[in-house]
């Protein structure tokens, strides 16, 4: 029989929620490496730029790859054969506390994204727990731990469908997966989980999202069972779909498929898939009794050196003197580079907004959005001299609801976030003359350091949701729709789509 200290168990799962914090597994790294050097399409390959730059950021800076340090999910598998030293505490409380202590560390603070009572108060429990724990007792004598923090923008876009046996998954993925926008910040990886019943599936879909990368390695060895036969036809068909790089069009929407089953019952065929974002984050370790887990940091020598270029056609514009006129020569697709003053903004503060507006109170004190832009984002608190930590983009279909009324009450100019827009909020868009920048999701760390100046100018309680004032300096951003409507979130995976058919017909 093996002794496991609580002690060991707590602190492995702290060490680990760090180390996933600012470490991509290497293996997904290796994979946007070769779909960087495969893409095309010029948009999308700089979002891949961006997301391998920011990764080797965080890795060297031990600071978070993307704001939304996500959700824990973790699965433990406890050995038959394993006794804990202690009994005072569940695997559940164990799991919490590591979690408690990993986003609370004060040399990398985590952001705390848990709400409690999220069907009334949704408040912030203010240390990420609970986690989310799947336990299973297994033969053997050791600890199994498989761990990740999935993010919000990619777990929202989970889909489940209760199939009847006779229909095809294939067309059901393909049916779906365009549905899903690109809130998930593709390129990434699809778990689905086939059989048992509903809840069965999806548990099965985010497990095996902890598996890793190695689609070329059964590309090369070709397909033995029905699992591998159906990761091959989903892989190929996914990305001849074009939706690319931050689902701006191209040649890669996902760097592995990855499927696990169970027997369910005959009358049956529940499949869930879940998106990982480019913000992939998970670690394996065991626990035998001898210590905490040892996990190893990767060599920095393994990140690729890749640049980003800035092209010919780039706009640099000064927020604080732009005008409506300026903001309408803008096209779709152009880069832009900002500098000056914006605010921030996101699910709550816009719902505050709402409520402030539906009661004529106006707007807060010291917030005035005449002809401003307004960022969605929940940045990741500063530590040593940093003006803010980590600041990627939220996806911004959550603030669709709002964007009439931002518009058309406070004289809002433009929005910044990332994924596409919805077609009504696109014609309101149009309609007001305004725009919508996208900056790259899975490029949170490299975006804070075009921050030069930060503070908080309302609703301090929401915490990371408060509204901010941010003073940029080049922060680099793609006109997503213009004030014409045209909307690069349509266009680009529709172009890419047919030139990867015709790619295809030429071979």
């Amino acid at each position: 029989m093996t002794v496991i200290r609580q002690q060991d168990f707590i602190d492995s799962i702290e060490d680990a929620l760090q180390y996933i914090s600012y470490y991509h597994p290497l293996d997904f790294i290796q994979a946007l490496e070769k779909a960087y050097h495969k893409e095309q399409n010029k948009a999308a390959k700089d979002a891949i730029a961006q997301i391998l730059i920011n990764s080797r950021m965080s890795a060297e800076g031990h600071r978070p790859i993307c704001q939304d340090t996500g959700i824990v999910t973790c699965f433990v598998k406890v050995g038959m054969d394993v006794k804990w030293d202690k009994t005072d505490l569940t695997v559940q409380q164990m799991v919490d506390e590591g979690t408690r202590r990993a986003y609370n560390n004060p040399d990398n603070p985590l952001r705390a994204s848990i709400v409690a009572d999220p069907a009334g108060a949704r408040k912030n429990t203010r240390d990420n727990t609970p986690a989310v724990v799947h336990i299973d007792l297994v033969p053997g004598a050791e600890v199994e731990v498989m761990i990740a923090a999935k993010g919000g923008g990619s777990e929202n876009k989970t889909k489940m469908a209760m199939l009847n046996p006779s229909d095809s998954i294939v067309d059901w993925v393909l049916e779906s997966l365009p549905k899903m926008g690109a809130g998930w910040c593709p390129p990434g990886m699809l778990g689905i989980g086939i059989g048992g019943t509903a809840e069965k599936a999806a548990v099965l879909a985010k497990e095996s999202l902890m598996d890793p990368v190695d689609i070329q390695q059964l590309i090369d060895k070709g397909a033995e069972t029905a699992e591998e036969k159906l990761r091959l036809e989903l892989y190929e068909k996914v990305n001849n779909l074009g939706i690319g790089a931050q689902g701006l069009g191209g040649l890669t929407t996902v760097v592995d498929i990855k499927i696990k089953s169970v027997p369910t019952h005959a009358a049956s065929l529940p499949v869930v898939m879940i998106p990982n974002c480019a913000a992939t984050r998970h670690v394996h370790f065991h626990l035998d009794g001898s210590g905490p887990a040892d996990i190893k940091p990767p060599k920095l020598e393994d990140w690729p050196e890749v640049t980003w270029e800035l092209g010919s056609n780039v706009r640099r514009v000064n927020l604080d003197t732009v005008t409506p006129e300026e903001v309408q020569s803008w096209q779709a697709g152009e880069t832009v580079l900002l500098s000056g003053k914006m605010l921030t903004g996101r699910d709550a503060a816009h719902k505050r907004i709402a409520d402030r507006l539906n009661k004529g109170e106006g707007l807060p004190e010291g917030v005035d959005l005449k002809n401003k832009f307004i960022y969605y984002v929940g940045p990741v608190d500063a530590v040593g001299d940093e003006v803010v930590g980590p600041a990627g983009p939220t996806t911004a279909t959550r603030m669709d609801k709002f964007t009439e009324m931002m518009l058309s009450q406070t004289g809002l100019l433009g929005m910044i976030g990332k994924s596409e827009r919805g077609d009504a909020t696109v014609e309101s868009i149009k309609q007001h003359k305004a725009v919508y920048l996208m900056a790259v999701g899975g490029a949170a760390y490299l975006v804070s350091k075009a921050i030069k100046k930060a503070r908080v100018v309302a609703f301090e309680d929401l915490g990371m949701e408060a509204i901010y004032e941010f003073e940029v300096e080049d922060m680099p951003v793609t006109v997503a729709v213009d004030s014409q409507g045209n909307n690069v979130h349509k266009q680009g995976p529709a172009i890419w789509k047919v030139k990867i058919e015709e790619m295809a017909t030429a071979q």
